[in-house]
């Protein structure tokens, strides 16, 4: 390995043209070298003013580009498990947006291939570890505070949904920041997911089941409900209220300046998680950097991609019965340790 680790990022969609410009510009100890996409156009707006990248249309291309130290998978969910498996195959170390995997199936192949390795290397994009707030308040409840945590209340808010967004990726796209969110935070699996379906709202497009109101049940006897409303127009929101036996703790309602001015207070809402998490995305590129250097994991591992995606296949199929839906997780592997 060179005095900067080179990545390989896989996608220059929205958040791998993220992560391109964070390590070129924002993140010391890294460059990108290689770029996979399939839209050259759309590659070469992401690394412009890069000096040296090297430009290709497959992800086996990319990795096999001379000086990769580790990847970044940022391409479509469906393409995951494979670039993944190819990386772990080279033995590098690699940073995988969620999901880990399309299924749980997938994911279990993912675990099988590294404990096959002995080494974690796989680490998830579940970003909200790296926020401040969310920092904080995981401080707050392993110090025992508010005593015995018995509630988590979330909001998820999008100003618009993408074409294409299904009422399934509600939960498997939106939510999984959730349910990593909570596992975190609680230190618990969550066995147990209902699915309630408000109104949908008059923004959302015909047939999308939007917003949703989610309840998991944890393996500890916490409770966490969850709104999701992808479509509510105004920006993006992200809030958590813990609620513990001798008192509460919210994040998440200090994203902007607020303004009084002309009669009126007015407060700036984000339009965009980049913009939301930014200093997360920062940390968390910083903190993977310096461990792929070192051949570790010490964020998010695979097990969480795993256990998400599980909670998340629960989840849509408790939205189309209409029924609790139990979370059915495989035997955890000794090489992944308890949260």
């Amino acid at each position: 390995m060179g005095e900067l680790l080179g990545v390989a990022v896989l996608g220059a969609g929205h958040m791998g043209a993220d992560h391109i410009r964070r390590i070129g510009r924002r993140v010391g100890g890294a460059r990108v070298v290689a770029v996979a996409d399939p839209d050259r156009e759309r590659a070469e707006r992401a690394t412009a003013g890069l000096d040296g990248v090297a430009l290709h249309a497959e992800p086996e291309a990319a990795l096999e580009s001379p000086g990769v130290d580790a990847v970044i998978v940022a391409s479509p969910d469906r393409l995951h498990e494979a670039a993944v498996l190819a990386a772990l195959e080279r033995g590098l170390p690699v940073l995988c947006e969620k999901p880990l995997a399309p299924d749980p199936a997938g994911a279990l192949r993912v675990l099988a291939a590294e404990t096959a390795l002995g080494r974690r290397l796989v680490q998830l994009g579940f970003m909200r570890r790296y926020d401040a707030g969310y920092r904080r308040l995981k401080e707050v409840l392993d110090a025992g505070r508010l005593g015995r945590t018995l509630m988590l209340h979330c909001v998820h808010r999008n100003v618009s949904s993408p074409p294409g967004f299904t009422s399934a990726m509600l939960i498997s796209s939106s939510v999984s920041h959730e349910i990593d969110a909570a596992r975190w935070l609680l230190g618990q699996e969550i066995t147990a997911v209902t699915a309630l379906r408000p109104t949908p709202s008059g923004r959302a497009p015909d047939g999308l089941q939007d917003p949703q109101f989610l309840l998991f049940e944890t393996a500890g006897g916490a409770l966490v409900d969850v709104e999701i409303f992808v479509n509510c127009g105004f920006g993006y929101q992200v809030r958590c209220e813990a609620v513990g036996e001798r008192g509460s703790a919210r994040i998440g309602e200090d994203q902007g300046p607020r303004l009084t001015v002309d009669g009126e207070a007015r407060e700036d809402v984000p339009q965009d998680y980049v913009v939301r998490f930014a200093d997360a995305y920062d940390r968390e590129l910083r903190d993977w950097v310096a461990a792929a250097r070192e051949g570790r994991v010490t964020g998010p591992d695979a097990w969480d991609g795993y256990a998400a995606t599980a909670v998340a296949e629960a989840g849509v199929r408790a939205l189309e019965a209409g029924v609790r839906t139990p979370v059915d997780l495989a035997p955890r592997p000794a090489l992944y340790p308890d949260a």
